[in-house]
Protein backbone atom coordinates (compact mmCIF):
# COMPACT_ATOMS: atom_id res chain seq x y z
CA UNK A 1 0.00 0.00 0.00
CA UNK A 2 1.24 3.24 -0.60
CA UNK A 3 1.54 6.19 1.78
CA UNK A 4 0.88 10.08 1.27
CA UNK A 5 4.54 10.48 -0.43
CA UNK A 6 3.76 7.98 -3.21
CA UNK A 7 1.01 10.92 -4.16
CA UNK A 8 3.38 13.55 -4.02
CA UNK A 9 6.20 12.62 -5.87
CA UNK A 10 3.73 11.74 -8.79
CA UNK A 11 2.53 14.78 -8.13
CA UNK A 12 5.72 16.39 -8.38
CA UNK A 13 6.68 14.07 -11.32
CA UNK A 14 4.00 15.50 -13.37
CA UNK A 15 4.42 19.04 -12.31
CA UNK A 16 8.19 18.69 -13.26
CA UNK A 17 7.17 16.79 -16.29
CA UNK A 18 4.81 19.68 -17.24
CA UNK A 19 7.78 21.95 -16.88
CA UNK A 20 10.15 20.59 -19.08
CA UNK A 21 7.60 19.87 -21.87
CA UNK A 22 6.35 24.18 -21.41
CA UNK A 23 10.12 24.87 -21.61
CA UNK A 24 11.54 22.70 -24.38
CA UNK A 25 7.63 24.23 -26.52
CA UNK A 26 8.84 27.66 -25.41
CA UNK A 27 12.40 27.28 -26.62
CA UNK A 28 11.17 25.63 -29.66
CA UNK A 29 9.28 28.85 -30.59
CA UNK A 30 11.66 31.18 -29.31
CA UNK A 31 14.53 29.38 -31.44
CA UNK A 32 12.03 29.80 -34.59
CA UNK A 33 11.78 33.53 -33.99
CA UNK A 34 15.55 33.96 -34.30
CA UNK A 35 15.17 34.88 -37.97
CA UNK A 36 12.70 37.14 -37.95
CA UNK A 37 13.60 40.18 -35.94
CA UNK A 38 11.13 42.52 -37.80
CA UNK A 39 8.08 40.14 -36.84
CA UNK A 40 9.86 40.15 -33.14
CA UNK A 41 10.52 44.00 -32.86
CA UNK A 42 6.48 44.63 -33.86
CA UNK A 43 5.67 41.91 -32.05
CA UNK A 44 7.08 43.82 -28.42
CA UNK A 45 5.76 46.78 -30.25
CA UNK A 46 2.23 45.66 -30.02
CA UNK A 47 2.82 44.08 -26.23
CA UNK A 48 4.61 47.91 -25.21
CA UNK A 49 1.29 49.32 -26.26
CA UNK A 50 -0.91 47.55 -24.70
CA UNK A 51 0.73 47.88 -21.19
CA UNK A 52 1.13 51.96 -22.22
CA UNK A 53 -2.62 51.78 -23.27
CA UNK A 54 -3.42 50.03 -19.61
CA UNK A 55 -1.38 52.63 -17.84
CA UNK A 56 -3.07 55.32 -19.05
CA UNK A 57 -6.64 53.70 -19.06
CA UNK A 58 -5.68 53.32 -15.38
CA UNK A 59 -4.40 56.69 -14.72
CA UNK A 60 -1.61 54.38 -12.41
CA UNK A 61 1.52 52.54 -11.96
CA UNK A 62 4.09 55.51 -12.68
CA UNK A 63 6.85 54.04 -10.32
CA UNK A 64 6.70 50.64 -12.21
CA UNK A 65 6.45 52.20 -15.73
CA UNK A 66 9.60 54.68 -15.11
CA UNK A 67 11.51 51.25 -13.49
CA UNK A 68 11.18 49.89 -16.75
CA UNK A 69 12.26 52.68 -18.28
CA UNK A 70 15.24 52.77 -16.25
CA UNK A 71 16.00 48.63 -16.95
CA UNK A 72 15.40 49.66 -21.03
CA UNK A 73 18.34 52.71 -20.69
CA UNK A 74 20.19 50.06 -19.42
CA UNK A 75 19.83 47.66 -22.02
CA UNK A 76 19.81 49.70 -24.65
CA UNK A 77 23.50 51.01 -23.06
CA UNK A 78 24.79 47.03 -23.04
CA UNK A 79 23.50 46.90 -26.64
CA UNK A 80 25.37 49.96 -27.80
CA UNK A 81 28.29 49.19 -25.87
CA UNK A 82 31.21 46.85 -27.63
CA UNK A 83 31.86 43.59 -25.63
CA UNK A 84 35.34 44.74 -25.00
CA UNK A 85 35.27 48.05 -23.43
CA UNK A 86 38.85 49.67 -23.38
CA UNK A 87 37.61 52.55 -20.59
CA UNK A 88 36.91 49.59 -17.98
CA UNK A 89 40.09 47.70 -19.68
CA UNK A 90 42.03 49.95 -19.78
CA UNK A 91 43.45 48.75 -23.12
CA UNK A 92 43.76 52.64 -24.56
CA UNK A 93 41.79 51.31 -27.05
CA UNK A 94 43.90 48.51 -28.13
CA UNK A 95 40.91 46.38 -28.60
CA UNK A 96 38.98 48.50 -31.13
CA UNK A 97 40.95 49.58 -34.40
CA UNK A 98 41.47 53.26 -34.76
CA UNK A 99 44.01 53.99 -38.08
CA UNK A 100 43.01 52.88 -41.64
CA UNK A 101 46.81 50.32 -41.09
CA UNK A 102 44.84 48.68 -38.23
CA UNK A 103 43.46 45.20 -38.76
CA UNK A 104 39.43 45.05 -39.11
CA UNK A 105 37.80 43.94 -36.09
CA UNK A 106 34.26 43.44 -36.52
CA UNK A 107 31.73 45.43 -33.57
CA UNK A 108 30.60 42.98 -31.34
CA UNK A 109 27.88 43.86 -28.79
CA UNK A 110 28.12 43.72 -24.84
CA UNK A 111 24.19 42.38 -25.62
CA UNK A 112 23.33 40.98 -28.40
CA UNK A 113 20.35 42.03 -30.42
CA UNK A 114 18.09 38.44 -29.43
CA UNK A 115 19.22 38.77 -25.87
CA UNK A 116 18.20 42.65 -25.97
CA UNK A 117 14.79 41.82 -27.60
CA UNK A 118 13.70 39.02 -25.12
CA UNK A 119 15.21 41.28 -22.47
CA UNK A 120 12.53 43.80 -23.34
CA UNK A 121 9.64 41.69 -24.09
CA UNK A 122 10.54 39.90 -20.74
CA UNK A 123 10.79 43.24 -18.95
CA UNK A 124 7.57 44.46 -20.05
CA UNK A 125 5.57 41.51 -20.21
CA UNK A 126 6.79 41.39 -15.84
CA UNK A 127 5.36 45.01 -15.97
CA UNK A 128 2.28 44.44 -17.06
CA UNK A 129 1.62 41.26 -15.03
CA UNK A 130 2.90 43.89 -11.88
CA UNK A 131 -0.16 46.37 -13.31
CA UNK A 132 -2.95 43.53 -11.36
CA UNK A 133 -1.69 44.25 -8.35
CA UNK A 134 -2.50 47.54 -6.57
CA UNK A 135 0.20 46.81 -4.29
CA UNK A 136 2.51 48.40 -6.59
CA UNK A 137 0.24 51.51 -7.50
CA UNK A 138 2.57 53.61 -5.41
CA UNK A 139 0.85 57.41 -5.60
CA UNK A 140 3.70 59.29 -7.23
CA UNK A 141 4.11 62.89 -9.06
CA UNK A 142 4.45 61.66 -12.50
CA UNK A 143 5.75 64.62 -14.43
CA UNK A 144 8.83 64.93 -12.00
CA UNK A 145 9.59 60.97 -12.85
CA UNK A 146 9.15 61.32 -16.56
CA UNK A 147 11.52 64.53 -16.42
CA UNK A 148 14.04 62.80 -14.28
CA UNK A 149 13.97 59.86 -16.87
CA UNK A 150 14.10 62.70 -19.88
CA UNK A 151 17.55 64.20 -18.07
CA UNK A 152 19.07 60.56 -17.56
CA UNK A 153 18.46 59.60 -21.13
CA UNK A 154 19.75 62.20 -22.77
CA UNK A 155 22.46 62.41 -20.16
CA UNK A 156 23.42 58.81 -20.53
CA UNK A 157 23.00 58.84 -24.42
CA UNK A 158 25.55 62.04 -24.52
CA UNK A 159 27.71 59.80 -22.61
CA UNK A 160 27.99 56.70 -25.12
CA UNK A 161 28.36 59.16 -28.01
CA UNK A 162 31.33 61.11 -26.61
CA UNK A 163 32.75 57.42 -26.00
CA UNK A 164 31.87 56.43 -29.29
CA UNK A 165 33.56 59.50 -30.77
CA UNK A 166 36.72 58.99 -28.65
CA UNK A 167 37.03 55.18 -29.57
CA UNK A 168 36.22 55.77 -33.11
CA UNK A 169 33.67 53.31 -33.50
CA UNK A 170 29.64 52.51 -34.88
CA UNK A 171 27.21 50.39 -33.34
CA UNK A 172 24.96 49.82 -36.40
CA UNK A 173 25.67 48.57 -39.43
CA UNK A 174 22.84 48.91 -42.70
CA UNK A 175 24.39 45.61 -44.19
CA UNK A 176 27.47 44.91 -46.35
CA UNK A 177 29.10 47.73 -48.14
CA UNK A 178 29.31 47.96 -51.98
CA UNK A 179 32.47 48.61 -53.58
CA UNK A 180 31.79 50.34 -57.03
CA UNK A 181 35.82 50.03 -57.95
CA UNK A 182 37.65 52.52 -59.12
CA UNK A 183 36.19 54.86 -62.19
CA UNK A 184 37.57 55.65 -65.40
CA UNK A 185 38.47 59.89 -65.66
CA UNK A 186 35.40 61.82 -67.17
CA UNK A 187 37.34 63.25 -69.83
CA UNK A 188 38.74 60.13 -70.74
CA UNK A 189 37.39 58.91 -74.82
CA UNK A 190 36.92 55.60 -75.46
CA UNK A 191 39.74 54.01 -77.30
CA UNK A 192 38.69 53.52 -81.61
CA UNK A 193 40.53 49.88 -81.80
Amino acid sequence: MEGPSGDGSSASTALEKWKSDFTRKFQYYLDRSTPHPLGRWLGTIGVASIYLLRVYLIQGFYIITYGLGIYLLNLLIGFLSPIADPEIEGLDGASLPTKGSDEFKPFIRRLPEFKFWYSITKAICIAFAMTFFSVFDVPVFWPILLCYWVVLFFLTMKRQIMHMIKYKYIPFSLGKQKYTGKKAPANSSPSKY
